[in-house]
This record gives structure tokens, sequence and C-alpha cells, in this order.
């Protein structure tokens, strides 16, 4: 596994599990097959209501937890200064750990100020290793990293793959010294993707799968990329990506795919905050 390095000098590797959309009942098993072929990052989050079996997984592992690196994110409904800290101390129990190595905040809206302040403190408290924020656009990372903060974000997770690349916004981050991450990598099939010529040609050529090769060109761009199977011989096959390079060829042809837009949705969009807002309330009640 290769590591990169953060901006508070934590390593975090490069490429790393998620478990959204994972059920509960299938969580732990799935996070041990990952943890057995290799994976050392596992990324989950309040939202995804699988902490306690990642715990699990961990748990029974039998890897040193020095070894593992766990992230979590803050849902919205647990936004403000109180709220968010109680939430990562919750997540913590769940998870079954003594410090987590990553929090982010998972969206940006609401009183995102107050809880990264949270945040903040936890880590100084040594409860967190690093903390970050996730769907923060450019100006709203610009913003908290300028206005909002005592300590500048390590990470911030974004939506990237070959049809929304976010170079743009990979230029910002580094200009502020953040980390990028990137979600679904695969654009979750959609589009087409693993059928495009130009990735199955590139495939072919370095005799790799086109997911393969998504994964290895944002590995190349130093970005931490995180992807999911419950499938371990798929697992398998997505982490096999160290033994090969994309040459300059490779990663023009893959620029000229950028749509520059989601494949999901727009956080600046007004429909799409109140959206999340009603996803809140529904919760709520």
């Amino acid at each position: 596994m290769h590591y990169l390095t953060l901006n508070n000098g934590v390593k975090m590797p490069i490429l790393g599990f998620g478990t959204y959309q994972i059920p509960p009942e299938e969580t732990k098993q799935t996070v041990l097959d990952a943890i057995d072929v290799g994976y050392r990052l596992i990324d989950t989050a309040q939202s995804y209501l699988n902490e306690k079996e990642v715990g699990e997984a961990i748990a029974e592992c039998g890897i040193p937890r020095e070894e593992l690196f766990i992230t979590t994110k803050v849902w919205i409904e647990n936004y403000a200064y109180d709220k968010c800290r109680a939430s990562v101390l919750e997540s913590m129990e769940k998870l079954g750990l003594d410090y987590i190595d990553l929090v982010l905040l998972h969206q940006p809206f609401s009183d995102y100020y107050g809880a990264y302040r949270a945040l903040e403190d936890l880590y100084e408290e040594g409860l967190i290793r690093a903390i970050g924020v996730s769907n923060f656009y450019q100006d709203r990372l610009t913003d908290i990293c300028l206005f909002g903060r005592k300590i500048i974000p390590a990470v911030n997770q974004v939506e990237t793959n070959p049809f929304h690349a976010q170079y743009l916004a990979q230029a910002n981050m580094e200009k502020n010294g953040v980390q990028m991450s990137a979600w679904a990598p695969f654009g979750g099939g959609m589009q087409g993707m693993f059928a495009n010529e130009t990735l199955v040609k590139i495939g072919e050529k370095n005799n790799k799968t086109p997911a393969q090769v998504i994964l290895r060109w944002l590995i190349e761009r130093s970005v931490v990329v995180l992807c999911k199977s419950t499938n371990k011989e798929r697992m398998a096959e997505n982490i096999d990506v160290f033994d090969f390079a994309l040459d300059e060829e490779d990663m023009l042809e893959i620029m000229s795919l950028d749509k520059s837009e989601s494949m999901f949705f727009d956080h600046t969009d007004p429909e799409m905050v109140e959206w999340f807002d009603e996803v809140v309330e529904v919760k709520k009640s």
C-alpha cells in the first residue's frame, strides 16, 4: 500500500475501502474481507448506519490498530458545537475505538462552523488524528480555510471520476494545503463508464480493467481514492493497481472525458439544499 502525508504529518493510505450503502448485516464480513485482501483505510459515516459493524470487523480482523486508518463523517443533523462533539464520541463508542484517524463534516450545510470547532477541539484532545470536510466546493473550502478555523482541514472528500474529474477543485485544495479524496470513482457505473472506449483501450494497453485504470488515474494524481465492492475477488482486483503506471498520453486521453459536472447532485442547487433539509427532518421524525 502507498501512503500520502497529510498537512499535519499523518500518513493516509492512498487507496481505501468505502462502506456506503452496504447494509449493516453485511458490513462486518465485507470489511473483514476488505482488510484480508489488503485494505487498511476503511471509510464509514454516521449516515451509513454501519459504524457498529465496521467496529466489530476492526476488533476481529487481527490487524494491529495502528496499521488501520479509520474515517467517519458527521451528518448534518449533528452539526453545531455540542451536538457534533457528542456525535463523534458516540461514533467512537460504536466503532469501539479510543481514537479515530480522520473525521469529516459530511456536507457543507447548516452550522458547519460550530461543528468544525468541535472537531478542532477533539483533535487537540488527541481523540482524532486528522479532521476535514466532505463535498465542500471551492468557495466553501477556501472560506473555512481562511476564516473558520484554527486548523486547516486535512482532507476534502468529493465526487471524482473520469466524467467529473475535479481538476480545478484539486488545484484549489493544493493551494490551501488540503488533501483531495475521491468518492464514486466509478460514477456508480453510470453513463457506460466501464464500457467507455478510451478506458477500455487504455486497460487493454496495460493489461488492466477499466476500473483499475480509473483507480490508477486517481493515484497518479495523488488523490486518495475510495472504492467499494461486496465481492472479495473484485476487492482484490481493485487493490491490484500498484504494479503499473499510466503514461502522459493515457492521462491526457482520460482528461478529455471530463464533463465538469456531477453525476449525482449539485450542492450549489437550492433545490438540492432543500432536499438535504427534508432528509434531516424525515430522520428526526
